[in-house]
């Protein structure tokens, strides 16, 4: 029988079978809300789908036709020439990546087709270019098959994380509470798909699987690991005996060091702080770097999309992921995997998200509010990691109730290597100015954790003044507002202690260098184009916010100052300083050719940062 809290009262539910409540809520929904909150979120739909009526088939294009994935059930074109008769006008004389790599892995499909395709649309390699890339591994940390497979089917082992799980859901003698460590609520069933107390006391290392009939359910501590026979091989490949690593717990003395004191930290940026972005940044000066803010449960779920946002590109030499979970099963599980499969230097817990999606979940935000599961995350993480744990938080929820300091020893005593502050609640959320003065009383306090400040840094002015504060580093920025999406160059001003007047020629560049990375990562493809202008509108949304230093009355720019309409020193400066979607497409345009038919853009953020 299904727990009493997932039950639905017959009474409750109209003729059509949904929920009274549920249909008064949507009623409700429109009237409630008085103004967008930072996000576009009725914006249209802007996947672009005109490639997908005539494409060409993938074994066609890696030269193999004769050995077609679908078979006699391919909806894909086979014949090269009427491909080529439908196929969109070519953008470019030149492949950024037949130039680069010697070889344009998409042939006939590229949109610059014309620089390498021979007599019959043969694709032409530049053999000499080609053998130097050869064998090396410009992007890592992709998802494999076999192991996209291995978590779609819940084949995966979690042993330490299973371990720590049933560590939790041991009754305490306080009633019974203790066995809802892992989270059995109805919404908490919902978000981390773990079993409930009674289902969950099993050796079943595919939670929420139930063991089998008749099987036996002992625990995994009470099987002696060299006489079981089904047991799996062990994730670390040893030649003779095993390892340390598979008998004695890492102490956290011997943990690698986390050595970033004093160093630019580019802080996880969504949506715009894509792996392209991240290399301009990188080349700006930036020295540590951070992929978006992926979802424990799509990247246990095996989801190629999340698993997108943790490639690690070779020049990013120290890297980590972000995480965002609610929930010790999952969180836990989800470190436990990345530990195994992918190279980062440290993993960030996300406590400081504020958008509504995440908090009503109980991640983000929530967890400040949720010491137990808090402190069940950090431990369970930090048990299963062999590289540093950190966290990053706001100041508290409500705008002038302060819980930062009381939260940051305890984060210290539960295992983190560093904490991130950003100097904003989650009610202001990227609104008014952060409070310095609260970061670096936190500095003082966790102490001596390394403590990191996050908020208003758009000159090296501002970042000299923040790091007399007291704190270990500066983090460069996160969404809005952003200093590092008006002005990636930021970290060259703070290094070089300039203010840099940048031509709109040479941010012009910057531009171009975004979209050759982009062509790259996402590919030169009619797919790709439009996926790099996509990112690039979005990033062009923050772009229009810098003023010329030239330009400005005093220095520096201030970060929540909304500028009055003004004409650049020449056209181009005029039309990137331009607030309207039609002057970024035009830009996209110069740079990526003309857009398809009926093209739409709303940016997905607004400008509520300047209020």
């Amino acid at each position: 029988s299904e727990p009493p809290a997932k039950r639905v009262r017959s009474e409750d539910l109209g003729q059509d079978g949904e929920s009274r409540e549920d249909a008064g809520a949507e009623e409700k929904e429109p009237a409630e809300r008085k103004r967008a909150r930072g996000q576009n979120k009725s914006r249209p739909c802007m996947k672009p789908n005109h490639y997908e009526q005539s494409r060409l088939c993938p074994s066609v294009t890696q030269g193999c036709a004769e050995k077609c994935y679908f078979g006699p059930r391919c909806r894909f074109l086979h014949d090269v020439g009427e491909y080529m008769a439908a196929k969109p006008a070519d953008l470019g004389r030149s492949c950024v990546l037949f130039e680069t790599f010697g070889k344009c892995v998409y042939g006939v499909t590229c949109r610059f087709a014309q620089a390498h395709l021979g007599d019959g649309y043969q694709n032409i390699v530049n053999t000499d270019l080609a053998k130097q890339w050869e064998g090396k591994s410009l992007v890592r940390n992709n998802l494999s098959k076999d192991l996209q497979h291995q978590l779609r089917k819940r084949k995966f082992s979690f042993k330490k994380a299973d371990e720590y799980l049933r560590g939790l859901a041991k009754p305490r003698g306080d009633g019974g509470k203790g066995g809802k460590a892992m989270g059995c609520s109805a919404e908490e069933q919902e978000v981390s798909n773990c079993t409930t107390p009674q289902e969950g006391l099993g050796d079943s290392p595919k939670c929420p699987v139930l063991p089998e009939q008749g099987e036996d359910p002992k625990t995994d501590s009470l099987q002696s690991p060299g006489l079981t026979g089904g047991e799996e091989p062990s994730s670390i490949k040893t030649v003779g005996p095993v390892t340390d690593e598979d008998m004695i717990k890492l102490r956290s003395c011997e943990k690698k060091k986390l050595e970033i004191q004093g160093k630019l930290y580019l802080a996880p940026l969504t949506t715009c702080g894509n792996l392209p972005f991240r290399r301009i940044c990188k080349r700006f000066g930036a020295d540590v770097t951070c992929g978006e803010m992926a979802v424990c449960t799509n990247l246990l779920q095996g989801q190629s999309s999340e698993w997108a946002l943790l490639k690690r590109h070779h020049t990013e030499d120290i890297f980590g992921v972000q995480l965002e979970g609610a929930f010790p099963d999952t969180m836990t599980k989800c470190a436990e995997l990345l530990n195994q499969t992918i190279e980062v230097d440290f993993v960030d817990i996300n406590v400081g998200c504020p958008i509504d999606l995440v908090y009503k979940k109980g991640g983000g935000c929530a967890l400040m509010t949720r010491s137990n599961k808090f402190e069940q995350i950090i431990r369970g993480m930090n048990l299963v990691l062999d590289v540093p744990l950190t966290v990053k938080i706001r100041t508290g929820v409500q705008e002038k109730i302060n819980v930062a300091h009381k939260i940051i020893p305890k984060i210290r005593e539960w295992g983190a290597s560093m904490v991130t502050l950003h100097g904003r609640s989650r009610e202001q959320r990227y609104t008014r100015v952060a409070d310095w003065d609260y970061i670096a009383e936190c500095a003082k306090i966790a102490s001596p954790m390394p403590l990191f400040g996050n908020g208003d840094i758009l000159s090296y002015e501002d970042a000299n003044r923040a790091m007399q504060m007291g704190v270990s580093g500066i983090m460069i920025a996160r969404q809005v507002p952003v200093g590092a999406l008006i002005k990636p160059w930021l970290f060259t001003e703070i290094k070089e202690q300039r203010h840099w007047d940048i031509s709109s020629s040479e941010r012009f560049d910057i531009l171009k260098d975004f979209t050759n990375y982009g062509l790259e990562h996402w590919g030169s493809d009619t797919q790709g184009v439009e996926k790099t202008r996509k990112f690039l509108l979005e990033w062009l949304s923050f772009l229009c916010r810098y003023i010329p230093v030239g330009l400005l009355e005093h220095l520096p720019q201030k970060i929540n100052e909304r500028p009055p309409y003004y004409m650049g020193r020449d056209y181009l400066e005029t039309l990137m300083a331009s607030q309207n979607v039609d002057d970024w497409i035009k830009i996209s345009e110069l740079l990526l050719g003309p857009v398809p038919t009926s093209f739409t853009f709303l940016p997905k953020h607004k400008a509520n940062s300047y209020r």
